[in-house]
């Protein structure tokens, strides 16, 4: 199964730290845009896919910061998923979130409450202001592109109208402890950090009917959730494309206590204010000396792709033949 980079940095938060400190103190939140601006997602996926990442993280760093309600920095880690079950176009992202954050001085870990992080309401809310005013910003910069159904979009009046059901409409945020922990929605986000869509074990047949896989309609409870779906060949792989992402789009983002500029610092600090050690780093593997020289052409290493008898010299490349026959004057 592919794995999120060695040593997640949300684990690095708590590795090794007792059952006490460690119980719901990460939490997976999800932000998910409503299928009015998912359409016009589809169409500009780098611009849109990459301000739901600036809007959702932002919402989460405002409102944890705010001392109404956390008052720290947090950290994240943001997953991007662009697919429902049956492989339709449901762009959201996932978030593993600490369950606290470093004070504003950096002198105390400001835990959150048991199985609560954030209001969902007032995080809905702030992520929809951003999003739209920002959606907006992009289609008056002339950075966005319709076709086909879409094409009257390029008017702004329209553009306007199309939004304005959602302005009003509630933009829902899921917020909750895992649980079983935060190994387990590590594991659940891992199984697509090199995949899309679809794993191998969802697939039941490939016949002269079509594909056959199985989903989960998350509109039915119980048994009845899990079912089978069969597509055409060619409708298959139309739903798996809508997933490819623009070529150089990072699918996995850090934000807070965990971007790349402040984690080593942040790590460190969250650790000592918690009193967690470090987790152990595994021995390196220690190569033997590599007893070819280098390649006299670019420097690289060598490699033996075959090994001639010492009587047995390798035989060269037949001489091309020479032409027979004249030429006429």
């Amino acid at each position: 199964m592919p794995a999120l980079p060695a040593q997640p940095p949300i684990l690095a938060y708590y590795g090794g730290g007792p059952p006490s400190q460690t119980e719901h103190t990460v939490f997976h939140v999800v932000f998910t845009l409503p299928a009015e601006v998912a359409d016009i997602a589809l169409q500009n996926k780098a611009a849109v896919y990459g301000l739901l990442f600036q809007a959702a993280s932002e919402t989460m760093t405002t409102i944890a910061a705010d001392p109404k309600h956390l008052g720290a920095r947090i950290g994240i880690t943001a997953v991007l998923h662009t697919w429902g079950s049956a492989l339709t176009h449901h762009p959201h992202i996932h978030m593993v979130v600490p369950g606290g954050g470093l004070s504003r001085d950096g002198e105390r870990w400001i835990p959150s409450r048991p199985a609560f992080l954030l209001p969902v309401r007032v995080l809905g809310k702030l992520f929809r202001r951003l999003f739209l005013t920002r959606l907006a910003a992009l289609h008056a910069a002339g950075r966005l592109a319709f076709f086909g159904s879409l094409a009257q979009l390029s008017d702004r009046r329209v553009f306007h109208r199309h939004l304005s059901p959602v302005r009003k409409k509630r933009w829902v945020v899921y917020a909750k402890p895992p649980f079983a922990g935060p190994e387990a929605v590590l594991a659940y986000l891992a199984r697509y950090t090199h995949r899309v869509a679809i794993s191998n074990r969802r697939l039941i047949a490939l016949d002269e009917r079509g594909v056959t896989f199985r989903y989960k309609d998350y509109r039915r409870d119980g048994a009845e959730r899990y079912a089978t779906l069969t597509l055409s060949a060619d409708e298959f792989i139309r739903r798996f494309l809508l997933h490819v992402l623009p070529r150089g789009f990072h699918r996995i983002r850090h934000y807070g206590l965990l971007a790349a500029s402040s984690r080593k610092a942040s790590l460190a600090r969250a650790r000592e204010l918690l009193a967690v050690a470090p987790p152990a780093r595994p021995a390196e593997p220690i190569e033997p000396p590599d007893p070819l020289p280098p390649c006299p052409c670019c420097g690289g290493r060598m490699r033996i792709i075959e090994t001639f008898e010492r009587w047995m010299p390798p035989r060269g490349p037949p001489r091309s033949a020479k032409p027979t026959g004249t030429v006429a004057a």
